[in-house]
């Protein structure tokens, strides 16, 4: 039965059919309204539904032997009211595909990574919707560890599904294994031993994060001051991403009050880490990945590092760096991309902006671990010499970033709007174009387009892989004011020509 993307909810046929919006398959994980919500005046309407998971768990099967992978695959899901009947609902279609299941429970996206490695088993589906609101569920997947989908596989997939092209002849099997949380634990901090108790305030959100964190950081040595780390899947304060500025400032209250040296707060399948100093000032993925690559280029001189298109100029220009030999290059944004890319580069590290951390061997396996990452800021912070993290934050040249700014625009235009954006821009820069007075020096459309400014500023402007907006960052190597300039003076007005192109989620 071919998946139909029009069913209502609270329907006969929502309960018989399959509903499978196409426009969840994005490009590098899927993501889809499982439940009618709304958020922030905006309804979102039902885009998937557990017929359409198992068709889903259909098609994955099917691709995985098309690929001539060996029909195992490990499943888990994060902590959701319904992400339990979602997974079980994939793992029908799994069987029906004649795939082996192999169920390790609620679980974090880097634990059911590591599973692949640790049970030898060559594929994984996670069933979340990682940062995103109740309401939401998805599934991130892999075949080739310890990569995750990108484009093209995602784009079979979506074919599979939607034309219901899976052969169905059974035979598979299922086995849940208990327990895989302690084996997790322990590869995860077996190598991190503080010589002294850091003083860390352990953030959640009330996500499956907090049934891992929190022991993990006291296996390390830190001395752990919990925030929201109790399970609860209405997420009561704010939701579990530490992009946010409401899980930010509850961090940052947090290490006022406690005295910590700071704050460490995870997404909602523990694959992003946010980071809030001493002095409460939150420091960006970007930079704080700076820092790692500080810490780390005088033990690896002539490393490779990455960082995504959203991230700060001063890897370019950091001074550390280039005296021990070291390499930067900025990738597609994007936890798959940048997964990839690290692996085919032989990058010691990459950082993302939104908070994924990747730390190749021997710092790590390769995805995107948020525990792993608290680990090596942990490690950084304890070999500091008694410097404080505030301390390591000024030492950086001064830059001004903004907030991941995201105007609405529909899934169904935003890669046309943003290709006729990127045109505007080229045309501007083959013009010998200036903005705010400054020339534009480069233009990486490597994911979007991102100015270079003569001063060191950036302009970017990307298509959301997740959601149905745009992402646009700016950042000044002026002022704060200056940064504002840039958004508010350029990029705000130009987008506007675009009826397309709807309000932000927040503005700086």
């Amino acid at each position: 039965m071919i998946p139909r993307s029009d069913i209502a909810e609270n329907s006969f046929a929502f309960e018989t059919e399959s509903l499978v919006k196409p426009t969840g398959f994005r490009e590098y994980d899927a993501r889809w309204v499982l439940m009618r919500h709304e958020t922030k005046g905006k309804t979102h309407l039902a885009e998937i539904n557990l017929l359409g998971v198992q068709a889903l768990g259909r098609g994955l099967g099917a691709l995985i032997r098309e690929k001539n992978v060996p029909p195992q695959i490990v499943v888990a899901h994060d902590f959701r009211a319904y992400s339990m009947a979602v997974k079980q609902a994939l793992v029908l279609g799994l069987m029906e595909a004649g795939l082996g299941v192999t169920d390790i429970g609620l679980g974090l996206s880097p634990m059911a990574y590591f599973a692949q490695f640790a049970l030898d088993i060559p594929a994984v589906a996670m069933v979340t919707a990682s940062h995103n609101d109740n309401g939401w569920t998805g599934v991130k997947m892999g075949i080739d560890r310890p990569l995750t989908f990108g484009p093209e596989e995602m784009s079979r997939l979506r074919d599979i599904v939607l034309s219901d092209a899976a052969p169905a002849p059974g035979g598979g099997s299922y086995r849940r294994i208990s327990g895989f949380r302690e084996d997790y634990l322990a590869e995860i901090t077996r190598n991190v031993k503080l010589s002294r108790p850091i003083r860390v305030v352990c953030a959640c959100g009330n996500g499956a994060a907090g049934a891992f964190a929190p022991q993990a950081l006291r296996a390390m040595g830190a001395d752990v001051v919990e925030l929201d780390t109790a399970l609860d899947w209405n997420f009561p304060r704010y939701n579990p991403n530490p992009e946010d500025s409401g899980m930010l400032h509850a961090m940052a209250a947090a290490v006022r009050e406690s005295g910590a040296e700071l704050a460490l707060g995870f997404d909602g399948d523990g694959d992003r880490c946010g980071v809030v100093d001493d002095e409460g000032e939150e420091i960006f993925a970007d930079k704080m990945g700076l820092l790692l690559a500080r810490d780390l280029a005088p033990v690896h001189p002539g490393a490779l590092f990455l960082a995504d298109v959203k991230s700060t100029g001063l890897y370019a220009t950091d001074p550390v760096l280039a005296a021990h030999g070291c390499r930067v290059e900025y990738w597609k944004t994007g936890h798959s991309y940048m997964k990839r890319r690290a692996h085919e580069t032989g990058a010691l590290a990459a950082f993302e902006k939104s908070g994924h951390y990747f730390l190749n061997a021997p710092l790590g396996r390769g995805y995107d671990d948020a525990l792993v990452a608290a680990g090596a800021i942990l490690r950084m912070l304890d070999r500091a010499g008694g410097k404080k993290l505030s301390e390591l934050r000024k030492a950086l040249a001064p830059a001004f970033t903004s907030l991941t700014m995201s105007p609405f625009c529909a899934d169904e235009v935003k890669y046309e709007v943003l290709s006729r954006i990127e045109e505007e821009y080229q045309q501007l820069a083959d013009a010998g174009g200036e903005i705010l007075g400054r020339r534009i020096v480069a233009v990486n459309r490597v994911n979007g387009v991102r100015l270079g400014l003569s001063d060191g500023s950036f302009v970017l402007v990307r298509a959301s892989s997740n959601k149905p907006e745009l992402v646009v960052v700016v950042e000044s190597m002026q002022s704060a004011e200056d940064m504002r300039a840039l958004f508010h003076g350029e990029v705000k007005p130009r987008l506007a020509r675009y009826p397309e192109i709807g309000s932000y989620n927040q503005e700086i």
